[in-house]
């Protein structure tokens, strides 16, 4: 409760709502029923006033909408004495502006998140080999740094030391690490191996590759072009239309009663309230789907998506190297498989850990391993049972052996193994495609997906052969954050989704009409960039949220028409003055109960989503419950 008192603060014409409506319902209850009509009918004309001052705003702005009914509607039903639908009005523009303010600060809030995560501390080498801790803003052009293992390489630099494996997953979504050696190009952000490097600054922070993330986030949020709710393209026209009627009404017939009698029938809760319940109907089933919608616009973005872009990397792969075949030269693959993991298991690198838990999967104990050498970006030695083995890269190996070792499958990468001094084979390793990625591309195309785009750093070869076994239609690799932005913005036809996990991610995700998250094991980063989070390890929840996006989108129109059709045909009845105010009154209500009632449809699947999703859960091989339940994976 405190901390509800504490919002409502915020808020304070939600908060005056909420008390007028408690001094109004006091009041009827001790029988002062003129006092409380006056009470709450001065408070909704404060708020019209105030509605209208901002409307007048706007539309020297050049824009208008939903606002101009509801003043309408408060002006009218006050008129005729409806002072508690005027109070509902009230209630209704004060939360929704609530809610666009919680929103735009909770936006401002993520992106200070998003800054603290860049890196806060450098330490600078000086001539006599000393260390000094500083802020990593006084960090100069030259300066030479030390990156103990596992921190983040602060600023943009130039590798001193001989070699270096580093994870840029976060930078360029490539989850296997890259190898540097001296000379090499090292980007702020990227994540240091096991063995501590010496760095020459090559740029200040403010010019380094994560704050340019960041400035790219903050760029794509501001430039985005204002969403068009969905009741604005509904209310002026109807406003106009009721106007009208009224006013010849009035002219018509010489009684100036007629005018309230059409109004007071003409009142807006069909856009005002019904659209939004179907909305939050749509956003509280994809909840329960482990999909995060932030707002009602994106629903209806959702409903139109005609392109979607994926990152790759955690996105349409499982975003962690694995074993996928042993290829030895002589001998048993097994054999090979335990000798290189017998001396990995000494390592610290990634790749080491994906060769020891193969080798592990069968239960088998390794054989311990002697004389332990390991040399960063290159390999480790050891011996294993009397035998000298060596594992590494290929450049490594060949140094070892003297012979060039094979190239593994397209889009895999090679653990190369060399036992006395011969080669002996390698572990073919790759970040596997997801189950669900290529049903998932056939349901994004089966709801109304015109093109699917693969935006990623890694390398061609491997994006391609990723691309064809996932059925992505367009391939664009070895992309920095700003490539994939200006990707997205000039992607056909709009609108345009992008899904991804990464902190790479985020300015994509921002700029993108759509941005989709993967939650579940990505970045903060993303995820607080993002429209949409999935919050299930699970891709299939982006086409999942296109099917909710497109019934709720559906619901909403059909609760608008349907409201708007019979307080049409209520304002025609009125017009003739055959309804009376207090009975249109009622009837209005009646109208209001119906497009709720309708609209709260949203909640649950239509027929046809039923069926689409029974597929998709047939096809990525997860039973669907009974008919009458919500469609949930395992």
């Amino acid at each position: 409760m405190g901390r509800l008192l504490a919002g409502m603060r915020h808020y304070p014409m939600v908060l005056a709502t909420i008390i007028v409506a408690g001094v109004g319902g006091v009041l009827e209850g001790a029988g002062q029923q003129t006092a409380a009509r006056w009470v709450i009918s001065a408070f909704a004309v404060v708020v019209a006033l105030l509605q209208a001052r901002g409307m007048v705003r706007d539309l020297r702005a050049g824009s208008y909408g939903v606002d101009l009914l509801a003043v309408t509607a408060i002006g009218s039903t006050v008129a005729v004495g409806e002072y508690w639908a005027a109070l509902v009005v009230c209630l209704m523009l004060s939360g929704g502006e609530a809610l666009e303010d919680y929103a735009a600060r909770r936006a401002r809030r993520e992106l200070t998140g998003l800054l603290e995560n860049a890196p806060h501390t450098a330490h600078r080498l000086d001539g006599a080999g000393g260390l000094t801790d500083l802020p990593v803003d006084e960090v100069a052009v030259g300066d030479r740094l030390l990156v103990r293992p596992f921190e983040v390489v602060p600023v943009d630099g130039v590798l001193e030391s001989d070699g270096a494996s580093l994870d840029e997953s976060s930078l360029t979504g490539e989850s296997i690490p890259v190898d540097k050696f001296r000379g090499d190009q090292l980007l702020s952000g990227a994540v240091n191996g096991a063995e501590a490097i010496e760095v020459r600054a090559t740029a200040r922070a403010a010019e380094s590759q994560y704050q340019r993330i960041i400035a790219l986030v903050r760029e794509a949020q501001e430039s985005r072009a204002p969403f068009v709710r969905l009741a604005d393209r509904v209310a002026v026209p109807f406003t106009l239309f009721a106007l009208a009627l009224a006013a010849g009404a009035w002219i018509v017939s010489g009684e100036p009663v007629r005018l309230a009698e059409v109004l007071v029938v003409a009142t807006p809760c069909p856009l005002i309230i019904a659209a939004p319940v179907a909305f939050l109907g749509g956003m509280s089933r994809s909840a329960r789907l482990g999909v995060i919608v932030k707002s009602s616009g994106t629903l209806e973005q959702l409903a139109r998506t005609r392109t979607v872009a994926f990152d790759k990397t955690g996105t349409l792969t499982y975003g962690v190297p694995r074993v996928t075949s042993v290829h030895a030269e002589q001998g048993g693959e097994d054999e090979l498989l335990a000798l290189a993991a017998s001396v990995e298991q000494y390592s610290g690198h990634p790749l080491a850990a994906a060769v020891v838990a193969a080798a592990q999967a069968g239960g088998a104990a390794l054989p311990a391993a002697d004389d332990i050498t390991e040399i960063p970006a290159n390999g480790v030695r050891g011996i294993v049972d009397g035998r000298f083995v060596a594992v590494g890269s290929a450049r490594f190996v060949a140094q070892e052996t003297g012979a060039e070792p094979p190239h593994p499958p397209e889009g895999h990468t090679g653990v190369h193994v060399a036992v006395d001094g011969r080669y002996a084979g390698y572990v073919a390793l790759a970040d596997e495609l997801r189950a669900e990625t290529p049903v998932t591309m056939a349901a994004l195309h089966r709801v109304g997906v015109r093109s699917t785009m693969m935006l990623t750093g890694d390398s061609e070869h491997v994006a391609r052969h990723i691309a064809a076994q996932a059925g992505i239609d367009d391939v664009r690799a070895e992309l920095l954050p700003q490539d994939k932005v200006d990707a997205v913005r000039s992607a056909r036809p709009r609108p345009v989704m992008m899904v991804g996990d990464g902190v790479n991610d985020a300015p994509v995700l921002a700029a993108a009409d759509v941005g989709v998250a993967m939650g579940a094991r990505g970045a903060s980063a993303a995820s607080e960039s993002a429209d949409v989070v999935i919050t299930l390890d699970d891709l299939s929840r982006v086409a999942r949220a296109v099917y909710v996006g497109r019934r709720t989108m559906r619901v909403a129109w059909q609760s608008i028409g349907i409201g708007v059709s019979l307080s049409v045909g209520l304002m025609i009845v009125a017009a003739f003055g055959v309804l009376p105010a207090l009975a249109g009154a009622w009837l209005q209500e009646l109208v209001d109960l119906t497009c709720i009632l309708w609209a709260l449809l949203a909640v649950r699947p239509g027929r046809r989503e039923r069926a689409e999703v029974a597929r998709l859960a047939a096809d990525t091989g997860v039973c669907a419950p009974r008919a009458s339940a919500e469609p949930v994976a395992a």
